[in-house]
């Protein structure tokens, strides 16, 4: 069985071509990535293939904070049908092409015509739930959501359409396929894993002050106004915020009118250093308003620290509420702020639910699992051994 994958950046597509080619099936992986960036993820460079004009150039606006999210989306739809053109003109015979969604709408179509499956791979929810959860919280904001948006939406819809089977991160994205109208007997949930020879505990928080981080993409769809807002609220004499990953514009606009005492904005930071900022944390809390599964929960629970998360961060495939965590219904201020302040006021609890954490991540296992559970997938689209 023979079977290539297709992906804008790694997201955890990398994890999946690791295990893969461990299991002899990986014939290539194509990205939009450079080879620079992709060699630490440990695919070798003879599987590896990259498009990496359009991406890197969106990166280097990013960094300078020149890259609005309608400017991004412009760039993103733009770069997917580039890539899309460039695969066709180079994808072999395979038995199966697995495609982040967004790839490979004309490339998918190539290779069922010659026989072998489609298989989109959407890591949040259905698109159109995607863009009126956003909407809505745009416009709370005083914002307006990607005018460019809808094409890109319209495009991605078709691949759901088109693909034999497209495969989901938890039970909650599943859901929003069905109650968009998907054939249920197409979508399959697969939670993602973990690194854990990356991710594992290295040190203690402290004891003389309450470490509340966020890691994740700084934006308006993470819900970080309301953690803000939630953490001000925190009542403790030692308390700090570490907020890692990159900034949205709309975030940076709104920030002067948002709380931020206590509150330290590290930007991006190395999986190392995550892993030693994780250890040292009491809580991670994610109040997200949309996404699929949110890696670093994983990563979190790995290192010893609980998790406070909505339920739009698929938390249901990776935790128990009141165990390893709490998982809440919304980003509701102040059931936010009373979480927290329970973890605070109560050491004990803290500890037990970081021991916790650690049980359950070996339970669920690192990324071997994920990988076992779509070669069985693959096998039973395919029909080949």
């Amino acid at each position: 069985m023979q079977i290539l994958q297709a992906t804008f950046g790694t997201f955890h597509h990398f994890d999946l071509a690791r295990e893969l080619l461990a299991h002899g099936h990986l014939k290539r992986i194509y990205s939009t990535f450079p080879w620079r960036r992709l060699e630490r993820e440990g695919v070798p460079r003879e599987y590896v293939e990259t498009f990496p004009w359009i991406h890197t150039t969106a990166y280097l606006l990013a960094s300078r904070g020149l890259l609005s999210d309608n400017l991004n989306s412009s760039i993103s739809y733009y770069n997917a049908v580039a890539f899309d053109a460039w695969l066709i003109s180079r994808i072999p015979e395979c038995d199966a092409l697995i495609a982040l969604s967004g790839a490979a709408l004309h490339a998918g179509k190539k290779v069922q015509d010659r026989g072998a499956k489609f298989i989109v791979d959407r890591g949040s929810t259905h698109r159109a739930y995607q863009h009126r959860a956003l909407q809505q919280e745009y416009k709370r904001w005083g914002f307006t959501y990607d005018p460019n948006e809808a094409k890109d939406m319209v495009r991605e819809i078709k691949l759901y359409d088109q693909a034999d089977a497209i495969v989901v991160p938890s039970r909650l994205v599943r859901r929003t396929f069905i109650d968009e109208g998907i054939d249920p007997t197409k979508v399959y949930s697969i939670p993602y894993g973990v690194r854990l020879e990356r991710f594992q505990k290295v040190a203690d928080p402290p004891s003389d002050s309450f470490e509340v981080l966020f890691v994740g993409g700084v934006a308006l769809r993470k819900g970080i106004p309301y953690l803000l807002q939630a953490f001000a609220a925190l009542k403790h004499p030692h308390k700090r915020l570490r907020i890692v990953g990159g900034m949205s514009p709309e975030i940076s606009a709104l920030l002067p009118s948002l709380p931020q005492d206590n509150v330290d904005i590290l930007g991006t930071v190395s999986q190392s250093d995550l892993a030693q900022i994780m250890s040292t944390s009491h809580i991670l809390v994610l109040p997200s308003i949309e996404e699929g599964l949110a890696l670093v929960q994983g990563q979190a629970l790995a290192c010893g620290c609980p998790v406070i998360a909505t339920e739009a961060t698929g938390a249901e495939d990776l935790f128990e509420d009141g165990v390893q965590g709490f998982i809440l219904p919304s980003p509701d201020v102040p059931t936010l702020t009373a979480k927290m302040q329970q973890l605070a006021d109560d050491p004990a609890l803290q500890q037990r639910m970081s021991e916790a954490a650690i049980l359950r991540v070996q339970q669920l296992g690192g990324w071997q699992q994920y990988g076992n559970r779509w070669v069985e997938l693959l096998h039973q689209l395919t029909g080949k051994a």
